[in-house]
């Protein structure tokens, strides 16, 4: 399949950006996403060009590292996919789509696609650690959980911090988040985060 891109080029934070155009063609629709991106890439360093900067690290759905606006959704439009997780036969032969980085004041441009997440992982990493030996695990059946407040502790466990969508009263986050994650869960997390950064101010 051949495959029109307009892809936004940036060079540094504070330098002005544009979206360029390039053409791919004989491309294997079940290819990934970023599978797409480094063919692109090696055919501009082959012809001397800047390749595209870009996110990525596991390419398992697993780490959120690899979000980007694809044709002005977060991930693309398949829901509950990660950008790594998208193939090619989810376009069409002769599309044109345009690639864009997430677009928010927390996380600036740092160039092309990459974008600086600092801000989200000091969110991430705010919630400590425990330094000390705690032993073995305990038997899963020691404490009796109910299957509901299992399910929900799951919920929360699946959040993989992408950052895609703001939560808000639009439910905006639900419909970005790629792993399905309920807006009453992530209101849930957000609730928690605030009430642990009240107290440890007290």
């Amino acid at each position: 399949m051949d495959l029109h891109l307009k892809i936004w080029r940036q060079k540094e934070r504070n330098a002005a950006g544009k979206l360029e155009t390039y053409t791919l063609t004989d491309l294997n629709p079940h290819m990934s996403f970023l599978e797409m991106l480094d063919t692109l890439n090696e055919q501009l360093i082959t012809h001397g060009e800047v390749p595209v900067e870009f996110d990525h690290d596991c390419r398992e759905g697993i780490c959120g590292q690899c979000g980007m606006m694809i044709n002005g959704m977060a991930h693309g439009p398949l829901k509950h996919t990660t950008t790594c997780q998208l193939h090619l036969r989810s376009f069409k032969d002769k599309d044109t789509i345009t690639i864009e980085p997430f677009r928010s004041a927390a996380f600036q441009v740092k160039k092309d696609l990459k974008v600086d997440r600092s801000a989200f992982d000091r969110i991430i990493s705010s919630g400590g650690f425990v330094s000390i030996n705690t032993g073995q695990a305990p038997d899963a059946t020691v404490i009796p959980i109910s299957h509901e407040l299992a399910e929900s502790a799951f919920d929360s466990a699946a959040c993989i911090g992408c950052g895609a969508g703001h939560c808000s009263n639009t439910e905006a986050c639900e419909v970005e988040c790629p792993q399905g994650i309920s807006v009453l869960n992530i209101a849930r997390m957000n609730f928690e985060y605030n009430k642990a950064l009240f107290f440890k101010k007290k």
